[in-house]
């Protein structure tokens, strides 16, 4: 699979909607790997600038990310009922809590304008996060040339990828950084870790792997490479990389103390998502039951504190998604960590080579 896109290197480099950027992805593409947009969080007509701009920066494959939520289900009861929760925090910044939420992301499966995009730029790969769309949705995607990648956290949501024709399989252990790709964050979670989820997945399905969650060096990659793994997607050892998009306070939290103790939580967009422990991750505490209105609606009460805060200087409440890995990352421009990675990955077969047979 990575022969036929003219990648090189087995590592992808993750989507990151909000933190990835063309200019990350072209460098990461240009120096072997699988670079990747994530354009869920904007509309087609952002999306197509984004991938003007990557398309004027390689002429290698890259990959686009979409989301495929399910539809939120709106409750003004319970919206009303989280910022009323929410306005203490917003009066600490001398910021008005919002009057109403809306539904800021538009699922991939609801979006014409979007599917119509794809379909006339032929992006290399399109991978899909949360789900799956319609099959004639997929039945026209392929059609077009355009791999598709799909996430699975559990053997179930893979084999229903691989019953859709998705060419591979993003096995994405609990790790990871970001949102959980569940297909539906309400059901039963096993919380399966990287290495655990990639073999059960290498073993049970017939569909190429990628290892997704935790991994950040070339170590990580040999090893998700020996579990059968055709690849590994990297998102935290990328992030604080001068092409992403994290912001000052990101990239601080990044090398601090919350780095150390990741935590996984849905207060601040309404879906499972893994992130630097910070003053928004430590609500989990004093929520007393309440749950968020759902992604994405819950996702607009987080931004707007985040905005709130962030204009009096506290970062605290930023959506800091990183993986376990954390304290493992690196500040390296992107190629410069690609090159590292590949090398350290280089060193690992070396050392495994069977004396003689070097």
């Amino acid at each position: 699979m990575l022969d036929k896109l003219g990648v090189s290197l087995p590592i992808v480099q993750a989507p990151m909607a909000g933190v990835s950027t063309p200019a990350l992805a072209a460098a990461v593409s240009n120096a072997g790997g699988l670079g990747s947009i994530g354009i869920g969080a904007t509309d087609a007509a952002g999306a197509s600038r984004m991938i003007e701009e990557l398309r004027g920066r390689t002429e290698r494959a890259f990959n686009v990310n979409v989301f495929v939520h399910g539809a939120a289900i709106a409750d003004p009861a319970r919206e009303a009922a989280w910022l009323e929760w929410l306005a203490p925090l917003f009066a600490e910044f001398d910021a008005k809590v919002p009057a109403t939420l809306h539904t800021i992301y538009k699922s991939f499966a609801d979006d014409a304008d979007m599917l119509a995009l794809l379909l006339a730029t032929k992006p290399a790969v399109v991978s899909l996060h949360f789900g799956l769309p319609p099959s004639e949705t997929i039945a026209a995607l392929k059609s077009a040339g355009i791999t598709l990648f799909a996430t699975a956290t559990s053997l179930d949501e893979a084999r229903k990828i691989e019953a859709a024709g998705i060419d591979a399989i993003v096995a994405q252990g609990i790790e990871a950084g970001g949102h959980r790709g569940m297909f539906d964050p309400k059901a039963p979670d096993d919380g399966l870790g990287t290495f655990a989820l990639t073999r059960q997945l290498v073993r049970h399905t017939n569909v190429p792997v990628i290892a997704a969650g935790g991994i950040m060096d070339g170590a990580g990659i040999a090893a998700a490479l020996d579990l059968g793994a055709v690849a590994a997607q990297l998102g935290t050892a990328f992030v604080p990389c001068p092409e992403s998009a994290a912001d000052e306070g990101y990239r601080k939290a990044l090398i601090g103390e919350g780095a150390y103790h990741t935590r996984l939580t849905h207060l601040i967009s309404g879906r499972p998502a893994r992130a630097l422990a910070n003053r928004f991750t430590a609500l989990h505490e004093l929520t007393s039951g309440r749950h968020p209105p759902d992604y994405p609606i819950a996702y607009d009460a987080g931004k707007a504190l985040h905005a709130a805060a962030k204009a009096k200087g506290e970062h605290g409440f930023g959506a800091h998604w990183a993986g376990q890995g954390a304290p493992l990352a690196r500040t390296l421009r992107a190629a410069e960590l690609v090159a590292t990675l590949a090398r350290e990955l280089a060193d690992v077969r070396k050392a495994h080579v069977p004396a003689g047979l070097g």
